[in-house]
């Protein structure tokens, strides 16, 4: 039996100014703030080449993870 999608997570949340500068204008539901963030993050080639699972923040990241330099790909869903 097929699962219903979550309509509280598809929600459109309104973005921080700070967020605005890496993945554009919102609101935007969760899901797509997340994809977004990982294209920037790809683009911009900012993966530790040794952990992949280590995002090695740009300016522009460390203003949205609270000035960490360096986070683990589940803390900044938390984060965000």
């Amino acid at each position: 039996m097929p699962r219903k999608a979550n309509p509280a997570l598809m929600k459109p949340l309104k973005v921080s100014a700070e967020l605005e500068a890496v993945i554009g204008a919102g609101p935007l539901p969760r899901g797509q703030v997340m994809k977004k963030l990982w294209e920037y993050i790809k683009e911009k080639d900012l993966q530790n080449p040794k952990n992949k699972r280590n995002i090695i923040a740009d300016e522009k990241l460390k203003v949205v993870f609270g000035g960490k330099g360096e986070v683990n790909m589940f803390e900044m869903a938390k984060l965000v």
